[in-house]
């Protein structure tokens, strides 16, 4: 019995030990990281290379590179000489907008979406559209051409639009709200 209640004691000692903290069996080397940067840069210069083709076959256009990484024209330049103001943060736009593929496939037709209010770099937007509309006057009509990075990237629209898709987008901007307060400063 003694025997016993000196064992019974000895394993109620043994299982008050401390956790111990579990170490994992291998360690990263953050190959896939790499290997997921090295598959993005293939897929971006894929696109660009489909756009620039794109372009190159459509020689009676005069496209234009913008700095952000994208390709656009203009369906209707204004032509008025006073109308050079072009929205900046905080002021609000008014347009329309259709998307299709890069090969004129209709995704979201024209009137198919609402006209949007927009408060310029101040509200959801993918960023391709966000950075052309900087680029318009009022009453001007682009059509822009985006790889899937300046559209909805990996994850889509979640709607009609897939991962990884370049989209072309025609957008009509109607008017431009200055943002006075931040005049007023």
């Amino acid at each position: 019995m003694r025997i016993g209640l000196i064992l019974l004691t000895i394993l109620m000692l043994g299982a008050c030990k401390s956790p111990e903290a579990r170490y994992p069996v291998s360690k990263s080397s953050g190959s896939y990281i790499r290997e997921s940067v090295e598959r993005n840069r293939e897929l971006v210069a894929a696109e660009e290379e489909y756009i620039k083709n794109l372009m190159e076959e459509d020689s009676a256009t005069e496209y234009l590179a913008s700095n952000e990484g994208f390709w656009y024209y203009y369906n209707k330049k204004s032509t008025d000489s006073s109308n050079t103001a072009m929205p900046e943060f905080g002021d609000l736009v008014k347009f329309d907008y259709s998307l299709s593929t890069l090969d004129g496939e209709p995704i979201y037709a024209e009137g198919e979406k609402p006209t949007r209010e927009y408060a310029i770099d101040q509200e959801k937007l993918f960023s391709g559209l966000r950075q052309g509309l900087k680029l318009m006057k009022e009453g001007e009509t682009v059509t822009f051409l985006f790889p899937s990075h300046k559209a909805y990237g990996y994850y889509g629209d979640k709607n009609k639009i897939g991962t990884n898709v370049p989209l072309k987008a025609k957008v009509t901007l109607h008017d431009i709200n200055k943002n006075e307060s931040k005049n007023e400063d």
